[in-house]
């Protein structure tokens, strides 16, 4: 399989079981190779990640649906096909719809 369809296979995957599960999201590990970490994250319509702080550098591709990005500095509403930069400052995001988001983060 390639891997934009081992993308597409996994954002499906994830995003049926963020419907079974209780919080309403599912996620995986894509990709590890220190610092770059790759995760697909799927929400449930009205489901959320807390506020939590951003690792030094990171973006978020959003793969399916719509989601809100929340911080001090301004909200952004993200639609599928955008990428954009997380802010260096705590944040959470939000499903607006169901949705589906690849984060790409470099820790130290």
């Amino acid at each position: 399989m390639d891997a934009p369809n081992e993308l597409n296979a996994l954002a499906d995957e994830h995003l049926t079981a963020a419907r079974t599960s209780p919080h309403g999201r599912s996620a995986h590990l894509l990709l590890r190779q220190e610092p770059l970490r790759q995760t697909v994250i799927a929400l449930t319509s009205g489901s959320s990640l807390d506020e939590h702080n951003a690792p030094p550098a990171a973006s978020l591709q959003v793969l399916r649906g719509s989601v809100r990005l929340t911080a001090a500095s301004g909200d952004r509403e993200l639609a599928a096909g955008q990428l954009y930069p997380i802010p260096q400052e705590r944040h959470g995001l939000l499903a607006l719809e169901d949705a589906v988001v690849l984060l790409t983060a470099v820790n130290d």
